[in-house]
C-alpha cells in the first residue's frame, strides 16, 4: 500500500463540508460573523464599535465603517509593536508584507495564529483533499513537495513583531511533519537572494523525487527553466517523471499555460488554482473542468462585495455574498481572525455562479485603464492575450498596458510593453488581433475604437527576455510573491520599463 492510500482518509471528511457551500452559504457565513464578533468583543475595535450588542449581520453592518489599509494603519501600527488586544485578541507575531502591487508603499497585513490555522493552512489541506478526490489513483504523497516561498524582511521587523512575505510566514510556521515531504529545506527556501535561491532550489530539485510543486506560476517557472538548463534535459518529466499536479496561485495562470505544456507535455499533468492572498486564503478550483475558483466559506473570513462602479463612492453599495449576481464585477471586502474589519483588499471578482458560489479574479480595483473611458480591466486583457496567442502561436511571459494621452492632434492610444517566451512572426498582426480581440470582450474599448475617433489602435513594444525581472529587481522586488502591474491608469510603471529599453 502507497503513503498516499495511508493518508487519503485523513483528507476526505472535509469534503461534505465543501458539498454544503452550494446549500447553506447564508447560515455558514452569518455563523462565521457571530464567532469573529464574539471573540473580537473584548478589543479594543471590538469595543469601540459595540460588538457585544451586535446580534446580525444587518446591524453590524450598519455600525461598522468599510476601511482600507490607511484607516487601520493606526491600529496595525500599535499590534506591530507588541500591543495586544486591538484589532483581535491577544498579540499578533507574524505579519505579511504585502506584495499585492510594485508600489514603494508597503502594507504590512496581521496573520495571527488563529488565521493561520483557520484559514491558510485550512485552504491548503482542502486543495490536498480536493485533488486526491478527483485524482483516486494520485500517489501524490509517495514523493516530495517542492514549495517555492519569499522570505523574511528583517529591516522591517519590530522587537515584537517579524515580518515577511506571507509564503515565508507559512513556511516558517508549517507543522514540522510537513517538512519530510516537502523541498527544498527551510534555509534555502527563505534566502532573500532570488536568484541564489533559484539557484539551490533546483539543484535540490535536480536530486530530489518531486510529484507536486506549488507557487507563483511565473517564478516557479524561473525554477524549472533553470533546472533544464543545469541538466541539459528538455523536459522536466525527464527529470520528475512522476510530477502529477501544480498547485498555482499569485498571478492568472493564461498567460503560462502553453510555456507550463511545453515544459511539462504530459497527459497526467494536473493543476489546481488556488487564490490565497496575504490577507487570507478566499478560493479553490474544486473541479478540474472548471477553471472557476469556488468561494471558500467556513475559512474564518465574512465576505462582502461592492459593485465596481460603486468603489470609490462615498456611499458605496454593500452586499453580503448571497446578495451578489452572476456576470457582474465586484470588489471584495473582508473581515478576518486576523483583524482585518470589513477591509478592501483591492482585488476584484466576477461570479460564475451561486449554487455554489464560484467566480473568476478579474483583476484589481487599481489595475485598470480607464483614461477614455473605456473601462478596461485585467480580466478583458487576459482574455484578448490568449485570443492572440492563439491565432499567432506566440507566448506571453509578462506584460503591461497604459494609456498614451491625447496629442496636439487629439490622437490617443493604449501601449503595451509585452515580453515574449515566444514572438509572433508579425508583431502588426499580433496587435491587431489582440485589439480586435479587446473590442469583442469590452464594448466600451469598442465604443471607444470606432473609426479610431477616440482611441486608435494599440501600440506595441516588444521587450527583450528578462526585461520585467531586470526591472523587478532594480525595485527590489525580484521572487517571492511580488507581480508585474498588468494594467495602470497612469503611466508610472511603463515608463520605468520603457527606460530600461532605452
Amino acid at each position: 500500500m502507497s503513503i498516499t492510500s495511508l493518508l487519503r482518509p485523513l483528507f476526505a471528511h472535509r469534503l461534505k463540508a465543501i458539498g454544503r457551500y452550494a446549500t447553506h452559504a447564508e447560515d455558514i457565513q452569518r455563523d462565521t460573523l457571530k464567532r469573529l464578533l464574539q471573540q473580537a468583543a473584548h478589543t479594543q475595535w471590538g469595543q469601540r464599535y459595540h460588538y457585544d450588542s451586535l446580534t446580525s449581520y444587518e446591524q453590524w453592518a450598519e455600525k461598522v465603517p468599510i476601511s482600507t489599509y490607511e484607516e487601520l494603519k493606526d491600529d496595525i501600527d500599535r499590534m506591530r509593536r507588541g500591543e495586544a488586544d486591538v484589532l483581535w485578541k491577544g498579540k499578533v507575531k507574524w505579519y505579511a508584507k504585502s506584495s499585492g502591487t510594485t508600489a514603494d508603499k508597503s502594507k504590512f497585513i496581521p496573520v495571527s495564529p488563529q488565521g493561520l490555522r483557520d484559514t491558510h493552512y485550512a485552504g491548503g489541506t482542502d486543495a490536498v483533499a480536493l485533488y486526491l478526490h478527483h485524482h483516486p489513483k494520485s500517489r501524490l504523497f509517495d514523493g516530495k513537495a517542492l514549495i517555492l516561498g519569499g522570505s523574511h524582511a528583517p529591516n522591517y521587523n519590530l522587537p515584537h513583531s517579524l515580518v515577511g512575505d506571507l509564503s515565508a510566514i507559512l513556511i516558517e510556521n508549517i507543522n514540522p511533519l510537513v517538512n519530510l515531504v516537502r523541498v527544498p529545506e527551510k534555509r534555502i527556501a527563505l534566502l532573500p537572494d532570488f536568484e541564489e535561491k533559484r539557484d539551490r532550489i533546483a539543484r535540490v530539485g535536480l536530486r530530489s523525487h518531486v510529484t507536486n510543486i506549488s507557487g507563483v506560476p511565473s517564478w516557479m517557472m524561473a525554477v524549472l527553466t533553470r533546472m533544464l538548463e543545469l541538466s541539459g534535459k528538455d523536459h522536466i518529466t525527464d527529470i520528475w517523471p512522476d510530477l502529477e499536479v501544480f498547485f498555482h496561485g499569485g498571478v492568472a495562470f493564461t498567460p503560462y499555460r502553453e510555456q507550463y505544456k511545453r515544459l511539462i507535455p504530459s497527459d497526467s499533468m494536473h493543476y489546481l488554482e488556488t487564490y490565497n492572498a496575504s490577507e487570507g486564503f478566499f478560493g479553490l478550483q474544486t473541479d478540474p473542468t472548471d477553471t472557476a475558483m469556488e468561494l471558500m466559506l467556513d475559512y474564518g473570513v465574512f465576505y462582502e462585495f461592492i459593485p465596481l462602479e460603486d468603489v470609490g463612492k462615498p456611499q458605496p453599495r454593500i452586499v453580503p455574498v448571497w446578495g451578489v449576481e452572476t456576470g457582474r464585477n465586484y470588489a471584495i471586502v473582508i473581515s478576518t481572525s486576523s483583524g482585518l474589519w470589513r477591509y478592501q483588499i483591492g482585488d476584484t471578482v466576477r461570479f460564475t455562479s451561486v449554487r455554489p458560489y464560484k467566480f473568476h479574479i478579474s483583476g484589481r480595483t487599481k489595475s485598470f485603464i480607464n483614461a477614455f473611458g473605456e473601462e478596461l480591466i485585467v480580466d478583458n486583457a487576459e482574455n484578448g492575450l490568449a485570443e492572440a496567442c492563439k491565432a499567432t502561436g506566440a507566448i506571453v511571459n509578462e506584460y503591461t498596458a497604459a494609456p498614451v494621452f491625447m496629442n496636439d492632434e487629439g490622437k490617443c492610444r493604449h501601449q503595451w510593453v509585452i515580453e515574449f517566451e515566444r514572438q509572433p512572426e508579425s508583431l502588426e498582426a499580433f496587435a491587431s488581433l489582440l485589439d480586435e480581440a479587446l473590442q469583442h470582450v469590452n464594448s466600451d474599448y469598442e465604443a471607444k475604437r470606432y473609426k479610431d475617433i477616440t482611441l486608435q489602435r494599440l501600440e506595441l513594444i516588444a521587450a527583450p527576455k528578462g526585461t520585467f525581472n531586470t526591472w523587478l529587481k532594480q525595485k527590489g522586488k525580484l521572487g517571492g510573491q511580488h507581480k508585474v502591474p498588468r494594467l495602470s491608469n497612469t503611466r508610472q510603471h511603463i515608463d520605468e520599463i520603457l527606460a530600461l529599453l532605452a
